[in-house]
């Protein structure tokens, strides 16, 4: 039986400034060079629409009539029946089928930021309402998951069952329990995420859909409400997510992220002066992290306090300073530029390597936060001071850059590990609906143990391609093992490619600044 039972999806490494032993120093300086010297051509706008005909493959509920994924079918259509709620729709989260509810409220979160920063460019590569199709098939979950005001739904299925089975969703036979939060049972990093995503989404939706928005916006302040009032780790009071997703920070940089969403989405400083005067206490300005995932948002959130200080934020100045100092430190540590050893990891060959499994997750988060910050230096005309030198805007953007273009193949495996992308990439990705022939092909029944054993076991390529998906990829020696059964590096999850979604927006911008339709075909890439 398949061995992912076992696993835990989070890993996260969660340490204090002092001493500074977030992450270890990685030598290979000479791969930071490496890929900037390849001089490789990438097809960015290719890579943007993909990644967003991911989230239509990773949909549950009823599939609309314009569906592109044509591979899946209808699923999950009685979520929420025993519980007497309507819980259908939102999106599995990898290879499972578990709606999982802080993972998709990051996933949300990030895509939404995506084109908050980058609308513009999103909008002229035609892929703005793909991006807005797939924020509103989670947010029209998290509106039915806020069921009343103190009441969300945060988990649909079961891990251990669901990992019983190798299934198309189509055919789900495992348990499709439902489990909430709420007064009694409390989860503030559950609520605090979703609150964030939903005032996120409440700004892109603002000027196309000003009711949504103002809906969006109405459960994003109930939801922090709720969350700030009746205070505990959601994994606590759900105890089937602590083996797949718990949450190792804890809630407070939720409600702090939470309410930096809320104030952006609101203008209201009663958010702001929370972020402010809670900074201290909830770790806002104490934490210097390393990492940026759907369990840490210390990074994001410190990222966002430094741009209203270079908007010329007067207020609170003080604050935001110590805010701003934490968040530059986990952009040095991203560029190599900190002291004692508190540096990010980095493969032989550049890839920044956060821990074993899943890592492209956090190199995705590391190239959008690094991709808005160039640009927040550049329209300040400021740099940034590292312990270990001066950088400007363009060695940032730069950097950022040769992580997607790692990832679309400048490594050394000369694979894409954006699924679908380039002439080469993983073809046995871990991933039930994929890995198993598609239900509108064949819509014979496929149990359990039929899945492991004609599907799961089978050395052939998956018939489905997943596109878009961006698997865990390479091990800290850059080797990677397109094998199913290795789920470290080849399953994907939602929130790996959902910040890159702006990041290819941007690059296009910059490689192809007077029109984003000239490309005649994938530019193929070779290390």
């Amino acid at each position: 039986m398949e061995d992912e039972r076992k696993k835990k999806k989070n890993q996260t490494l969660y340490r204090p400034l002092k001493p500074p032993r977030i992450a270890r120093h990685c030598c290979a300086l000479f791969s930071f060079f490496t890929i900037f010297k390849t001089g490789l051509a990438f097809d960015y706008a290719d890579a943007l629409t993909k990644s967003l005909l991911y989230f239509e493959a990773q949909r549950s509920g009823r599939l609309p009539y314009n569906q592109r994924v044509t591979w899946r079918d209808h699923s999950g259509l009685t979520d929420g029946l025993e519980q007497g709620v309507d819980l259908v729709g939102g999106y599995y989260d990898a290879g499972d089928h578990v709606k999982f509810g802080l993972p998709m409220a990051f996933t949300i979160t990030m895509l939404s930021w995506s084109v908050i920063e980058f609308r513009d460019q999103i909008s002229r590569a035609d892929e703005l309402e793909h991006a807005l199709e797939a924020i509103k098939w989670g947010t029209d979950y998290f509106i039915k998951a806020h069921s009343s005001p103190n009441v969300l739904w945060a988990e649909v299925g079961d891990g251990d069952t669901d990992h019983y089975c190798w299934q198309r969703p189509e055919d789900m036979t495992t348990s499709r329990q439902a489990y909430k939060i709420d007064e009694n049972n409390p989860g503030s990093d559950l609520a605090g995420e979703t609150a964030a995503a939903m005032a996120a989404a409440s700004i892109v939706f603002k000027r196309r859909n000003p009711h949504y928005a103002h809906l969006l916006l109405h459960h994003a302040q109930q939801l922090f409400e709720f969350g700030d009032k009746y205070r505990g780790k959601y994994d606590a009071s759900v105890e089937a997510v602590k083996s797949y997703y718990a949450s190792v920070s804890g809630y407070m940089d939720e409600l702090l992220w939470g309410a930096m969403w809320l104030y952006k989405a609101t203008d209201n400083k009663e958010y702001l002066n929370y972020v402010i005067n809670k900074a201290h206490y909830f770790g806002g300005t104490d934490w210097a992290i390393t990492e940026f995932s759907w369990d840490v948002k210390y990074a994001g959130l410190q990222i966002m306090a430094s741009k209203l200080l270079m908007d010329g934020h007067k207020e609170q100045s003080h604050m935001l300073e110590q805010y701003k100092s934490k968040g530059e430190y986990y952009i040095c540590s991203c560029l190599n530029k900190n002291n004692n050893g508190s540096n990010v990891d980095r493969t032989p060959a550049g890839l920044l390597h956060i821990r074993q499994w899943n890592n492209m997750q956090y190199v995705s988060t590391a190239a959008f936060l690094l991709t808005i910050y160039s640009g927040y230096l550049q329209s300040s005309n400021q740099k940034l001071e590292c312990p270990n030198g001066v950088v400007d805007h363009e060695e940032i953007f730069n950097f950022a850059k040769s992580q997607v273009d790692y990832i679309l193949g400048s490594n050394p495996m000369n694979m894409s590990y954006l699924v679908g992308y380039g002439p080469k990439f993983p073809t046995r990705v871990h991933h039930r609906g994929a890995s198993i022939v598609s239900y509108r092909e064949n819509k014979g029944f496929i149990g359990c143990t039929q899945g492991y054993d004609n599907w799961y076991s089978s050395q052939e390529q998956n018939p489905n391609v997943l596109v878009g998906a961006l698997v865990g990829g390479p091990d800290r020696q850059d080797n990677f093992r397109d094998q199913r059964g290795n789920y470290m590096q080849t399953e994907a999850c939602t929130y790996n490619t959902a910040p890159l979604v702006g990041v290819f927006a941007k690059l296009l911008e910059m490689e192809d600044p007077k029109g984003y339709h000239d490309h005649t075909g994938p530019l193929v890439a070779s290390y």
